[in-house]
């Protein structure tokens, strides 16, 4: 509702953009959620086939894996095995050959049973030889055979995974804890595996891999390291949570991707992918570059129109608005015809008329009512120029009196210089650079009567500004003679300035304690009416009108409570 109001109280500009607006957002916005809506249902759906190919994927690692994890004890009890473990050094040269042969055919039938199967071995320790499927001479490497061996029961967690090589092994006796004599092991293939889990990206760009949570080992691409360890993260973070599957749209690195992950209980890791999100969302990016396509095309559209309304009737209106604004600050300035036949053109003929009418009122009388306004401006400023002559030739006489040549000296250049000043009456504006300058000059004269009783911290800045003369050495005097100058104890003045963006104000504040509430009420009701009487006034009353003569009704003198305790009094000026 307030909205509306606002916009009844709008330019004709801003009400017709305001309307193009009301047309063409809707039409944008639907579109926008129609193409948002479809890359959602695209997502979604995009989502579950994916999650249900890792799912079928998975499945078939997990039963090939469950199977080789059936078959693999039938291996270990092998007679020929058990035999060559238990007696292999008690056996002839041939014996022991024609065993090994044996146990190595075995190997290689269990090899050729999976295509997940890269190798399998069997570690004779008695003997000193890791059988394999296909080669005769081999040893035991330690290292690796002390890997292989579980911390735990074999069907609790039977995968060993050791420098980047995925095993599963069980060893003979298994409920002993002495050591096995010896250990059957297939280690897996972790090309196939990767293959296996690429189809489930199946797309450029894509990344799959399979992630045991607990041991902490990874198969995947080596491809981009860095978006591993981002998927790492979000599958710790998943787990923590106790979530064993799902999908979600999530940002790794420098791009956006579509994640799907599963838990596999065989297997004791999940699997998870990702896929960008350009691929997911291909069709629908290129309808996303049609709407900003669209989106440019309304803001272009929307700048022709905009121009051709500026252009046609914003810029004749607004000069026609211009020339009432000069009129209403008596500048009578006509306007440059240059439409002829519209709406416009007559608009202009009527206003330089008028123009022309008031300008012959005007300059009738416009010469005497600046006299009148000078008279009344030099009336008040002449009713401060006596206020402080009297009391300087007392202080001086005292300062001789007492012997003070030196401090009576600087008194004389001080009373030169301030009568210099208010006697002058060439100039009504001055710089504020004088003005402050005779202000300190009155401080200083001041600080002589004073001495140190008196405090003054004068901080006022000098900017290149022009104002009327005696409109801040008054308000310090003021301070002195109803603040400060009659206290017992310390006084304290503060002269200081502040700028802002359209005024000037310099600030002046005393800790002076004959100020009640009810004066400084009667201060601000007086100010508030100073034009509206015309009678003699002086002190701050006459300031507070000169500056208002000067600039205008909105600056003159603002007064309130000084944090010191005494009077504040604002002098607010323009920043011409």
């Amino acid at each position: 509702m307030k909205l509306l109001f606002r916009m009844k109280d709008s330019s004709i500009f801003m009400k017709m953009m305001a309307v193009f607006l009301i047309v063409l957002l809707p039409l944008m916005m639907i579109t926008w959620f129609i193409n948002e809506r479809g890359a959602s249902s695209i997502q979604t759906e995009i989502s579950r086939s994916t999650l249900n190919t890792a799912g079928f994927y998975l499945d078939s690692l997990d039963k090939e894996v469950e199977r080789i994890m059936q078959y693999l004890p039938n291996y270990v009890m092998d007679n020929d095995l058990m035999e060559l473990a238990a007696i292999g050094t008690d056996m002839t040269d041939y014996e022991r050959a024609q065993s090994i042969t044996l146990i190595q055919k075995r190997l290689d039938l269990m090899k050729n049973s999976s295509p997940f199967i890269r190798e399998s071995k069997a570690y004779v320790p008695m003997i000193g030889r890791t059988l394999l499927s296909v080669k005769y001479e081999t040893g035991i490497n330690e290292a690796e055979y002390a890997a292989m061996q579980h911390d735990g029961p074999f069907y609790d967690d039977p995968f060993v995974y050791w420098n980047d090589r995925l095993f599963l092994t069980m060893s003979y006796p298994t409920n002993t804890f002495r050591d096995p004599l010896y250990m059957v092991g297939i280690e897996l293939s972790t090309g196939k595996i990767k293959e296996a889990l690429q189809q489930i990206a199946g797309s450029p760009g894509g990344e799959s891999m399979l992630l045991n949570v607990e041991r902490g080992w990874v198969i995947g691409s080596d491809e981009k390291p860095e978006l591993q360890d981002a998927l790492k993260d979000f599958i710790f973070q998943k787990q923590s949570k106790g979530t064993k599957q799902g999908y979600e749209m999530a940002r790794f690195n420098d791009g956006r991707y579509l994640t799907v992950f599963k838990y596999s209980d065989v297997w004791k890791s999940y699997s998870v992918t990702c896929i960008p999100e350009s691929a997911v969302l291909g069709p629908i990016q290129t309808y996303r570059r049609w709407f900003l396509w669209a989106c440019g095309l309304a803001v272009g559209v929307g700048a022709f129109f905009s121009y051709s309304l500026i252009k046609l009737m914003y810029r004749p209106l607004m000069r026609l608005i211009h020339g009432f604004k000069r009129v209403q600050k008596l500048e009578l300035i006509p306007l440059t015809i240059d439409r002829r036949r519209d709406e416009f053109g007559y608009l202009y003929q009527a206003f330089n008329d008028t123009v022309h009418s008031l300008k012959t009122l005007i300059e009738q009388n416009y010469e005497q009512q600046i006299r009148n306004q000078r008279s009344e401006l030099k009336r008040l400023q002449s009713q401060i120029n006596p206020h402080f002559l009297y009391n300087c030739f007392f202080v001086l006489c005292r300062l001789i009196k007492s012997d003070k040549k030196e401090k009576a000296y600087q008194f004389c250049l001080y009373i030169g210089e301030y009568f210099q000043f208010i006697t002058r009456d060439d100039e009504d504006i001055i710089p504020l650079e004088l003005e402050i300058q005779h202000s300190r000059t009155y401080v200083d004269m001041q600080t002589v009567c004073y001495g140190d009783r008196i405090q003054v911290r004068f901080e006022a800045a000098a900017l290149p500004l022009r104002v009327p003369r005696l409109i801040l050495q008054p308000i310090i005097e003021n301070a002195y003679k109803h603040g400060i100058g009659g206290m017992a104890g310390r006084g304290d003045l503060r002269v200081f300035s502040e700028q802002r963006k359209d005024r000037f104000t310099i600030c002046v504040e005393d800790n002076g304690n004959s100020l009640d509430e009810e004066k400084l009420e009667q201060l601000r009701i007086r100010l508030a009416h100073a034009g509206d009487r015309m009678d003699e006034t002086t002190g701050l009353i006459n300031v507070h009108r000169r500056i208002q003569l000067h600039y205008g009704k909105e600056y003159g003198l603002e007064v309130s409570r000084s944090s010191l305790g005494g009077l504040k009094v604002l002098i607010h000026l323009g920043m011409e």
